[in-house]
């Protein structure tokens, strides 16, 4: 089975043409795929389908094996994926997921894909669809206690959960005790990304996430819009943010219809064959 590797900012998926090649246990093959020492070494695994609505269909797999919605580093990388393989010459691309039909923007100069943008459009706020145990319609700017601590928290939706959880210091984060603790909080049915946030400014915020089904990634393409969205609603920051991950700086923007954009650059690591 022939295969891909990318990474968005050190968000690194395996990437399969699934409209050419039949796939068969598709959760234990990310699971393999993705393990670091007996695999190929991955946050996952990503399958371009076909789409009867868009022009491709993308499904993404954990290395717990787990079918996630979303990821919007992915999503980008799906786009240039295809354009890279020649499934398409279209530099705007539509691809369903199961958080939503999405559009993506390349930039091409000279052949070469330099810049992705993704439009993954309004963020779901509404406690029921994220979804988010509470009395409230909304879960946001609340007090959430994980294990000993104490934190500013609000959770959102892009068809994938997220929660953002705020600190002084992301260098004093003990991310390994309260990541995995955040994600499984009784108040989250299916779980929850966790997206620990420290505002720098106006236009600059530094997140570490947490992915639900993976663990600690050092880039995440939701996670930084849900950290900008969130950061706004509370006046922290404004609606044009570069936000700064451990993979790199992301750029994103909260446009005036409400949709949400993020732009950055996506790359090949390598290609080869795996043996099933």
């Amino acid at each position: 089975m022939k295969f891909t590797k990318m990474q968005a900012f050190g968000n690194d998926y395996v990437y399969i043409d699934a409209i050419s090649q039949q796939l068969d246990n598709l959760g234990e093959l990310s699971k393999k795929m993705s393990n670091r020492h007996f695999g190929i070494g991955s946050d996952g695994m990503v399958l371009i389908c076909p789409s009867e609505v868009c022009d491709f269909r993308m499904r993404i797999f954990n290395p717990d094996g787990t079918e996630a919605e979303m990821c919007g580093n992915a999503l980008r990388s799906t786009a240039m994926f295809a354009y890279y393989h020649h499934m398409t010459d279209k530099t705007t691309i539509t691809v369903e997921t199961l958080g939503g039909n999405q559009t993506v923007d390349l930039t091409v100069e000279n052949g070469e894909v330099v810049n992705i943008t993704a439009a993954i459009g309004k963020p779901e706020l509404r406690a029921a669809k994220v979804p988010v145990i509470t009395e409230e319609e909304t879960f946001i700017d609340r007090q959430l206690q994980v294990v000993d601590r104490v934190f500013r928290a609000s959770s959102l939706s892009w068809g994938n959960p997220h929660t953002v959880l705020y600190v002084d210091s992301l260098e004093d984060l003990d991310i390994e005790k309260y990541g995995p603790a955040a994600e499984h909080l009784e108040c989250f049915p299916r779980r929850t990304n966790v997206t620990f946030a420290q505002v720098v400014d106006d236009s600059h915020i530094r997140i570490r996430e947490w992915e639900r089904g993976t663990g600690e990634t050092i880039g995440c393409g939701t996670g930084c819009c849900s950290a900008v969205v969130i950061s706004n609603m509370l006046n922290l920051c404004g609606r044009s943010v570069d936000v700064e991950q451990p993979g790199g700086v992301l750029h994103v923007e909260w446009d005036d219809q409400d949709i949400v954009h993020m732009t950055g650059p996506s790359h090949v690591v390598f290609e080869g064959e795996f043996y099933l």
